[in-house]
């Protein structure tokens, strides 16, 4: 072989070279790492510093709230909740210095109308519906806290500071380890010395005082509650919720959660068939019952008595009820569908539009009846607190559906579970607005010129705010009313003052033993 073919065959390529690569070497996949072998996470109290602003904020609010709340309904429930309103905003205010505030628009809305709420409790006196507001406040005031929508679902915003307040045990233990750590935490404060000087001089001088004038003592009686063993424990009960309380929303603040987006992808049904045909049933269903309930309607009762051998008070009662539980199962139904549906073609958002648009009119319509059959059983039957309560509901509901078929249009839906609060909330200050145990007996009283009969012992359970109403009547019904109500209620200090109750103990009652009532006063 010569020189010149030695050397061609030397920078050869070998054979196939030219047609294929060689294979890529193969790569183990992951092995997965079991659960307890994985990195533990830090827990956030260990990581989130305490700001040096909480401790004195809880305490501060803690201290307004066990002193300020009373037992009954009064002035002391918007002071507490005003109290732990500053407290949160001045601890957060100074714990980010310049940094950008977290509070905005909506937080300061939330936080008016949960002190709306809890002001009602200084102009009405009935206690089953300050609780409902005192709840409703709660759930306020936690939504005004959180601020924007987070990625925990509307169940974590409605219930963020308590759930913050108890996480937040180990952060306030955390960071008074770290306080008293530091060098310049273990020198005595400044304001140590004055304040307990300061509240000796008062330990020893206000008895004195007390027991030397009798108009100072009355005004001293009005200001401090009756000190005895119950009052410490209620004291010490009330500063523990509220303080911490606080703690939780600072807590919060301290690391807030991340804001949901509203074009976050979900997982939604793979089809619309999955959920068109179900929620076409039930709107066939209930077309079927609307074209029935137009026949009643044109009929009267005189068709009611002759096809189902009911009167129409009976006939009313009959289907409140279900008619209730109806509409609060449909509201879920479209809940789940807004949810759930399929919308990424233009067909799937118009057989969403149209199903649950004809769904939530058709639920309109089986609302308004549920109302007309309870307006028709209160005629029959008379005014309960219960029955305009479910009133309320079912008017709540509609209010829903509403705001349902508002947001049909966008097809957004996100913005749903808070309008829903915010319709409870307002529905709730209507209510307060209304003076519901007045209204109750307005029209108790007004069915007498009609031949029917009062209650008086169930008026005379009552709280203050039936007393404008009960007013109006003859004696000896008027004092079957009015004595156990006016003669049941107490003296407030400033903490209890109500509207209700300072008017009501200026109604002159004569004394009555119940000889003349229809309905013996409650024992």
């Amino acid at each position: 072989m010569s020189e010149e073919q030695e050397e061609k065959q030397a920078h050869a390529s070998p054979p196939g070279a030219t047609d294929t690569l060689p294979p890529a070497p193969l790569v183990p996949a992951p092995v997965p790492v079991p659960v307890l072998m994985r990195p533990r996470v830090p827990p956030k109290s260990s990581i989130v510093p305490l700001p040096r602003s909480v401790l004195p904020a809880a305490v501060a609010a803690g201290l307004i709230a066990a002193v300020a709340m009373p037992d009954d309904p009064g002035a002391g429930w918007f002071v507490a909740g005003l109290a732990f309103a500053v407290a949160v905003y001045v601890a957060d205010k100074r714990a980010r210095g310049d940094a950008e505030p977290h509070f905005r628009l909506t937080s300061a809305l939330w936080a008016a109308v949960a002190l709306g709420l809890l002001a009602v409790g200084m102009v009405r006196a009935s206690v089953w519906l300050n609780v409902l507001c005192v709840l409703a406040a709660c759930v306020a005031g936690s939504l005004a806290v959180v601020g924007k929508r987070t990625v925990n679902t509307i169940i974590y915003d409605v219930f963020a500071v308590p759930i913050e307040a108890l996480l937040s045990v180990p952060w306030i233990g955390r960071g008074l380890v770290k306080l008293g750590k530091k060098p310049e935490s273990r020198t005595r404060p400044r304001f140590l010395v004055p304040v307990l000087a300061s509240s000796g001089l008062l330990l020893v001088f206000v008895p004195l005082l007390r027991g030397a004038d009798a108009a100072f003592s009355s005004v001293v009686d009005s200001v401090i509650p009756e000190l005895n063993p119950g009052t410490f424990v209620r004291w010490g009960f009330l500063f523990v919720v509220a303080a911490f309380a606080v703690a939780g929303a600072c807590y919060l603040l301290a690391a807030p959660p991340l804001p949901a987006e509203d074009d976050a992808p979900r997982k939604r049904l793979a089809h619309r068939f999955e959920w068109a045909l179900p929620l076409g049933v039930l709107v066939a269903l209930f077309a079927s019952f609307v074209v029935v309930r137009l026949v009643v309607l044109f009929g009267g009762s005189e068709y009611v008595l002759r096809t189902s051998g009911l009167t129409a008070a009976e006939y009313a009662r009959s289907g409140f009820w279900q008619l209730s539980a109806i509409t609060v199962l449909t509201l879920l139904l479209v809940a789940a569908a807004l949810r759930w549906a399929p919308k990424s073609s233009v067909a799937d958002r118009a057989w969403q539009r149209g199903l649950l648009g004809v769904l939530s009119v058709l639920s309109l319509v089986l609302v308004a009846s549920a109302l007309s059959r309870m307006w028709t059983y209160q005629q029959a039957y008379g005014f309960t607190v219960l029955r305009l309560l479910v009133e309320v509901c079912e008017l709540w509901i509609g209010l829903v559906f509403l705001l349902v078929l508002v947001s049909l249009v966008p097809l957004r839906s996100s913005w749903l579970p808070r309008a829903a609060i915010g319709a409870a909330a307002a529905a709730l200050l209507g209510l307060a607005v209304l003076d519901p145990e007045r209204f109750i007996a307005d029209r108790n009283i007004d069915r007498i010129a009609h031949g029917k009969t009062l209650d008086t012992r169930y008026l005379s359970g009552f709280s203050a705010d039936v007393v404008p109403a009960a007013d109006r009547l003859p004696e000896p019904l008027r004092s079957c009313v009015l004595g156990p109500v006016v003669t049941g209620i107490s003296e407030d200090d400033w903490r209890g003052w109500n509207l209700s109750r300072s008017l009501a103990r200026q109604t002159p009652v004569a004394a009555k033993d119940g000889i003349g009532c229809r309905y013996l006063p409650r024992s």
